[in-house]
């Protein structure tokens, strides 16, 4: 496994290791003593996935409690990353990253960072390791499209929900 820091402060790129022979593939996708010691210690209790489809996005959503760490299991997918987090260096600041169950590469994402897939080629099967449980109400949504942020995707007409497309719960940070 190798870890390498990202342009925004916190938020780690994690490429497992691939074993490869003429049957296919194998991937280790966590290692609870591996991932404990590259993560500084965090412990996940909740794993979820979800399945779209071309073209749909989900993001940009986040916390201020919780940690992620996410990956496509299937399928490719354009991951914004957005860091929403007023007393980081790196604060309005976003990086995209192309995600894919070829390339097998996850994202570490501290609390504060908004999170999302949009769809390159589905069906996409995400996946993603949370520090917290899940507690509605707590999340924020950055518009796809804010201008303020400037996020610039392959697609202009995503499918979206309506959370998304108004992106207009923030939850006030603690």
């Amino acid at each position: 496994m190798q870890t390498f820091d990202t342009d925004l402060h916190g938020v780690r790129r994690i490429v497992p290791e691939a074993f490869c022979d003429h049957r296919g593939r194998y991937v280790e996708l966590f290692d609870t003593d591996k991932y404990r010691e590259a993560t500084g210690g965090i412990e996940f209790v909740q794993d979820d996935i979800s399945v779209s489809e071309t073209h749909v996005l989900r993001g940009l959503h986040g916390d201020w409690a919780t940690t992620k760490l996410v990956s496509v299991l299937h399928g490719t997918g354009y991951a914004v990353i957005a860091d929403n987090r007023p007393d980081s260096p790196t604060y309005r600041r976003w990086q995209a990253f192309e995600l894919s169950g070829e390339n097998r590469e996850q994202l570490l994402l501290p609390p504060g960072i908004g999170n999302s897939i949009l769809v390159l080629q589905g069906p996409l099967v995400y996946w993603y390791k949370q520090d917290t449980h899940f507690e509605p109400g707590r999340q924020f949504t950055i518009r796809w499209n804010d201008p303020e942020w400037g996020f610039e995707w392959p697609v202009t007409d995503p499918i979206l929900s309506e959370r998304d497309k108004v992106g207009a719960y923030a939850a006030a940070s603690s």
